[in-house]
């Protein structure tokens, strides 16, 4: 059956479900042992995937990459990455996020939590247990300062509020920057960083709020810029590409904001713009 899903035990976690593709892609690389306990549907409990037969072919497996970390699968080859989560999580998570931050407060931990469900449900090719180690200790102080001041200079400073923006924009940059060097596989690091400068940051915003004057240009100048992201992301051993075109990103923009007004389909409506989105960044092995 080449449209099941698998999950696979790892370090103690339930990883999965991956395509069957994909799943197969592991076992290929080595990612996925005789040894390692998987499931799928139509199975009555978990096996070894050596148990399994016509699962692990013990020809023409390859050997243990040298100097490869025991236990922690390495990253090779290239794809789309993926998305998918139960609709009532959604849910979920985007009411948690929506009290934390009309309660300001709290939106640190919610956010945290956030971030760790939406790792989790990202699938990223030829890498197993993608997850998010942050923690909100270490964004406390630039969120509560942050909060300060924009309260200052939207309420006791004349302007304030155009600088203001210069400030949600500089937290943004450094949200970018967090989000980045806390992504790991399992309990391993990536070793990952955004080298983009806060001075391209803030263009891309001008250039932004800008593009609403022009009705739709709002879609390529986005388009752009996330791939303006992906190009600063430093430490990937594969190449991070955002192939969306700003056609394709205008006419999804136009259906979630037409599912947002209608409220009951949002979550449908932000499954499938985010599953879109995944499957527009691509892993690609460098040249030459």
């Amino acid at each position: 059956m080449p449209d099941r899903s698998w999950y696979c035990a790892y370090q103690g976690q339930q990883l999965g479900p991956y395509p069957d593709a994909q799943f197969r892609q592991f076992i290929a690389t080595g990612r996925i042992s005789a040894d390692t306990l998987v499931w799928t549907d139509g199975m009555g409990s978990w096996q070894k995937a050596g148990d399994i037969p016509g699962l692990i072919s013990p020809v023409g497996r390859p050997p243990a990459m040298p100097g490869g970390t025991p236990g922690v699968p390495q990253a090779m080859g290239g794809g789309s990455l993926s998305i998918d989560f139960e609709i009532l999580d959604f849910v979920k998570q985007a009411l948690m996020f929506f009290v934390g931050a009309i309660l300001i407060i709290p939106l640190p931990w919610v956010l945290i939590r956030n971030l760790r469900w939406l790792v989790s449900v990202t699938h990223v090719p030829g890498r197993l247990g993608l997850s998010f180690t942050g923690q909100a200790a270490t964004i406390l102080p630039w969120y509560f300062g942050a909060v300060v001041l924009v309260i200052v200079l939207n309420y006791f400073i004349p302007l304030g509020n155009r600088i203001s923006v210069l400030v949600e924009i500089g937290l943004a940059w450094l949200g970018i920057q967090w989000f980045v060097a806390n992504l790991a596989s399992g309990d391993e690091p990536l070793g990952l960083s955004f080298s983009g400068s806060f001075w391209g940051y803030l263009g891309w915003g001008i250039l932004s709020g800008l593009s609403v004057i022009t009705i739709v240009g709002w879609a390529w100048v986005h388009t752009a810029q996330i791939r303006w992201i992906c190009r600063h992301i430093d430490g990937t051993h594969r190449e991070i590409v955002y192939k969306a075109t700003g056609l394709e990103y205008l006419w999804r923009g136009i259906v979630v904001f037409v599912g947002c007004v209608l409220i009951i389909p949002i979550p449908w409506v932000m499954r499938w713009f985010m599953q879109w989105q995944a499957s527009q960044t691509v892993l690609v092995e460098p040249r030459a």
